[in-house]
């Protein structure tokens, strides 16, 4: 796979977040609904929410990279990418196995997708 092109690997990777959200999604409503009791079903919905938003937001992103490329403009794509990882893995897993310290490190993802809304914000204004 060649990624020669600025702000390709955004939108390969907000692609397959976005796939994986649709997925995990689709196995909650139709697998896990009658298994998980109604919290950490709620809890496995907002992870796929919350991946779908940034997955599309991480292919945006990518398309607004292509066009306004630097090294410092990187920023949000990883923020957006490290907090889908963690944000809605922590989620998932927790929803799983009910393992609630996982929810401790749940907040990290959540502050890589303010760093990546923050920081596209700044470099967007900055021009």
């Amino acid at each position: 796979m060649n990624m020669d092109k600025p702000g390709q690997l955004w939108v390969v990777l907000g692609a397959i977040s976005g796939f994986i959200a649709v997925a995990c999604g689709a196995f909650g409503a139709h697998a896990l609904q009658a298994k998980l009791d109604a919290r950490l079903f709620q809890i496995w919905q907002t992870a796929a929410h919350y991946q779908m938003v940034h997955a599309l937001a991480l292919v945006a992103f990518g398309i607004w990279f292509a066009a306004n490329p630097s090294q410092a403009s990187q920023v949000p794509g990883m923020g957006f990418a490290l907090g889908s990882l963690i944000f809605s893995g922590t989620l998932y897993t927790l929803a799983l196995t009910d393992i609630r310290w996982l929810g401790a490190i749940t907040p990290i993802g959540g502050t890589f997708f303010l760093i990546a809304w923050a920081s596209w914000a700044w470099i967007a204004a900055r021009g």
